[in-house]
């Protein structure tokens, strides 16, 4: 079955690639829409994914800890060697990636975690303090399960409307083409999202033994389903004044499906919001990432807004970042 799933991810444009341990600076000094800027801003690193920039103090999340580095505006190269904040939990790493977003006045991080496993299969004591959002104390480096039951929750933005984190979380697998829907969610400090023993609230997922009735009746229902299998990766509210038809709204990169016949996701998509809640289906804003032979060209992943209010996408099969503008008149 491994070999297998290799061979349907290499076709998706997943096939493994080491990390190159590094965060690359790309800026776009005079303003054209190009970064003629390209350094190595960070090396040393373990799987970097998550940055954070507080102040004068840039955080990031390695796949085993997160770091932090002194920054000054302007810089191209920090040189100074990371300092550990916090450890996070790392091992097999079924899921690697670890994001991270601060709070408003900076004093708390939160990172999300990964699950070790599709539905706990390699046990639960692999899975202590995974799938959930940490929440970690700048001062002293304590962290804590800010919320749990989240398989994979790897976007994390903060809702410009009701302030408060939400988050896009990849499902689990092998219950066939149209279960289980990735989602994007508010997170409620403490709350309990389903994983392993139930799925989208309170449906239970059979395959999960022993069961536990008690944490199913627990588990809260997201928000918003995002499609099965789409991989759901980047999520931020654009806030700008650049692509006002945008405001307010949820923008999510969707990295695309495996192990989905049809394919799902390869897109990135808008949900429109209304009083901090989603209003309406989603639409898309970027497409085309797969050719006409089903193979992938591109897949979204990080969604970010510029200093101007584009929307750049980061694209780790095209090796690019888009920025998307409106369209010339």
């Amino acid at each position: 079955r491994g070999w297998i799933e290799g061979l349907v991810m290499a076709r998706a444009g997943s096939g493994d690639r080491p990390s190159a341990d590094r965060i690359s600076l790309l800026r776009d000094g005079d303003g054209d829409g190009t970064a003629e800027t390209k350094t190595v801003f960070l090396s040393g690193l373990t799987s970097p994914f998550g940055m954070a920039l507080v102040g004068e103090t840039l955080y990031v999340a390695n796949a085993d800890a997160v770091v932090k580095v002194p920054y000054r505006t302007g810089q191209t190269r920090i040189e100074a060697a990371p300092v550990k904040v916090a450890d996070l939990p790392a091992g097999r790493n079924h899921h690697w990636t670890k994001s991270l977003i601060a709070s408003a006045d900076g004093t708390k991080l939160y990172v999300g975690v990964g699950s070790n496993s599709n539905i706990g299969e390699n046990g639960l004591d692999e899975e202590v303090d995974r799938a959930a959002i940490l929440e970690i104390d700048v001062a002293t480096g304590a962290r804590r399960v800010f919320a749990s039951g989240l398989r994979n929750p790897v976007g994390l933005a903060w809702n410009p409307q009701d302030g408060r984190l939400w988050t896009s979380v990849n499902e689990r697998d092998a219950l066939g083409n149209d279960l289980v829907p990735d989602y994007m969610t508010s997170v409620t400090p403490g709350g309990f999202y389903g994983w392993p023993w139930s799925y989208y609230g309170q449906t239970l997922d059979e395959r999960v033994k022993p069961a536990r009735p008690d944490m199913v009746a627990r588990a809260i229902r997201p928000d918003y389903a995002l499609g099965s299998h789409t991989a759901s990766l980047g999520l931020t509210f654009y806030t700008g004044d650049l692509l006002p038809q945008w405001r307010n709204g949820a923008i999510i990169g969707q990295h695309g499906s495996w192990n989905r016949n049809p394919p799902s996701g390869y897109k990135v998509i808008f949900v429109p919001s209304r009083d901090g809640r989603p209003d309406g289906p989603p639409q898309d804003v970027l497409t085309g990432f797969r050719n006409q032979q089903g193979e992938a060209m591109g897949r979204p992943v990080g969604v970010a807004m510029d200093g101007r209010g584009a929307l750049l996408v980061a694209d780790d099969v095209g090796d690019a970042v888009w920025r998307v503008t409106p369209a010339a008149r």
